[in-house]
């Protein structure tokens, strides 16, 4: 392997070569990626089923085939996006081109997750691609099979010149921190995303850090709890309840929890069977580690279904536990397995306030028919996402940006936000002045306003160029005409702005 220091040097030379910035050469590379996803289809999914014992219909459907839809997405879309946009013009530029640049930082660092190790790496990477970035890509190493899988197929579909696959645990990655990258994409939970901001600050690289955290579940009285019950369980039992964004708690009354527990009951059966341990649509935990962790948050716990587990097979049974308090231990920290505790809570406000005293989640979830409700929790709580009725589903909409808030993380992606993310967008601004030589001695008439001698008079005239107005509706350009015509013709009877035409009128 290599050291971290020649990769990342070797890797910002190759980026100033330019090679990575034409749009051809960006599509190539998403192209392999694409083939990489085809190709390599049951190889990525038995890698993920070792690493995971994940059922190969989740394999498929949340990593390899949602990976491939985001990278059709940038292939389809990439030109456009790589076009410069042109925002509006405040007055003075009115002559001016105002554009906008996606320009790429340059050399990227991808710090992947074991939970979704496909996808978790290649959209980040992706994106990294798109927007004409080179990458360091770092799987995790907790995900092993999956990890030695990228590390074996990346070099075959992308070019190895700019994309290069760094693997190893703790001692490999915080030598990879030590270096100077002009990006860093992490996903993880948040007492490594403290550890990657440090690092990232030294060199004041900016940072996308997707976390986690504790998603609460709000469910009153309108909401239809048989719906509510399928919705929750399956973004609570999804990879066995390793996913960031999975319900972590619920918030509602009594009755509605004595409702939801005995829907709960009978869809776990008809999902899983009479022992979940035995179907093969149920996953496992990752490893001993972090099912020793859960399994010690049950501790005092009363447990209404499930609980039953098997460290040998690192199975967790499908677990709903109720009478939780705030200061038990599943209250504590993101749980991160099959387990789902509900708190009971007399109404909305209530609900609100149990949320707002706790770190910012990255989703929000709320089960209710009631407008009134939306809006409060939209207004008074805040999330990286908030989903109404639903869970999970908001992860695969493209056209919004998923990311963390606070505690949960920073930045967003998914879709274009995933080019975005990776993109500096640099405004230029353009003269035409110069460009359009009949209008040189114009650009120099304004011009002698902003320079020396300074005068009451020319403040005045800039102060009135630069006046910010309030539309017109229907006549959206109509007030900075107004003030510009004005402005011109000010500017034309200043005696120096006379002066200088006058002494340049034959030039």
């Amino acid at each position: 392997m290599s050291n971290p220091a020649d990769l990342v040097f070797t890797l910002r030379n190759n980026f100033n070569s330019g090679n990575t910035r034409p749009y051809e050469f960006r599509l190539k590379q998403l192209q392999g990626l694409c083939k990489l996803l085809d190709d390599q289809e049951k190889e990525l999914t038995d890698a993920i089923l070792k690493d995971l014992r994940k059922p190969r219909f989740e394999a498929l459907l949340y990593e390899v085939k949602y990976t491939k839809n985001e990278v059709l997405n940038m292939i389809y879309n990439l030109k456009e996006w790589m076009k410069p946009t042109k925002p509006s013009k405040p007055l003075p530029f009115l002559m001016d081109e105002v554009l906008i640049h996606s320009e790429p930082y340059g050399v990227t660092l991808i710090v992947g997750a074991w939970n979704y190790p496909i996808m978790l790496v290649l959209i980040p990477l992706a994106g990294a691609i798109a927007a004409g970035n080179v990458a360091v890509i770092k799987p995790s190493e907790v995900a092993p099979h999956t990890a030695e899988l990228l590390q074996e197929l990346i070099p075959k579909y992308l070019d190895q010149e700019f994309y290069k696959v760094y693997c190893g645990g703790i001692p490999e990655t915080t030598s990879l921190l030590s270096q100077r990258f002009d990006y860093i994409f992490y996903t993880g939970n948040c007492q490594v995303g403290k550890i990657i901001h440090a690092a990232a600050a030294k060199h004041l690289t900016p940072v996308t850090l997707e976390m986690g955290g504790k998603c609460p579940v709000f469910i009153d009285q309108t909401a239809d709890v048989e719906m509510v019950a399928r919705r929750v369980l399956f973004g609570r039992l999804l990879n066995a309840g390793q996913s960031c964004i999975a319900p972590d708690y619920i918030l509602c009354d009594k009755l509605t929890e004595q409702k939801f527990v005995s829907a709960a009951k009978k869809i776990i059966k008809e999902w899983y069977g009479e022992n979940a341990k035995d179907s093969p649509c149920y996953g496992r935990i990752i490893n001993e580690r972090h099912f020793n962790r859960i399994i010690k948050l049950l501790e005092g716990a009363k447990i209404a279904i499930g609980g039953s587990h098997d460290i040998n097979d690192l199975y967790i049974e499908p677990t709903i536990v109720t009478d939780v308090t705030p200061t038990h231990p599943l209250m504590q920290e993101e749980i991160f397995g099959p387990i789902l505790p509900i708190f009971i809570v007399d109404n909305a406000s209530s609900a609100i306030d149990f949320i707002n005293k706790r770190e910012k989640p990255l989703a929000l979830y709320l089960f209710s028919t009631s407008k009134t409700t939306h809006a409060l929790f939209l207004e008074y709580t805040s999330s990286g996402n908030m989903l109404i009725n639903d869970t999970l589903m908001h992860f695969s909409c493209d056209t919004i940006p998923f990311g963390g808030v606070g505690n949960s993380g920073m930045g967003g992606y998914h879709g274009k936000y995933t080019f975005d993310t990776f993109s500096h967008p640099k405004g230029t601004n353009c003269s035409v002045f110069q460009i359009i030589k009949k209008l040189d001695k114009v650009g120099e008439l304004i011009n002698i306003l902003r320079v020396p001698p300074y005068t009451d008079q020319k403040l005045n005239l800039i102060n009135m160029f630069t006046m910010k107005l309030p539309p017109i509706p229907g006549l959206k350009h109509l007030s900075t005409l107004v003030v510009f015509s004005v402005g011109m013709f000010a500017s034309l009877i200043l005696n120096r702005g006379y002066n200088y035409w006058g002494a340049h009128k034959d030039a």
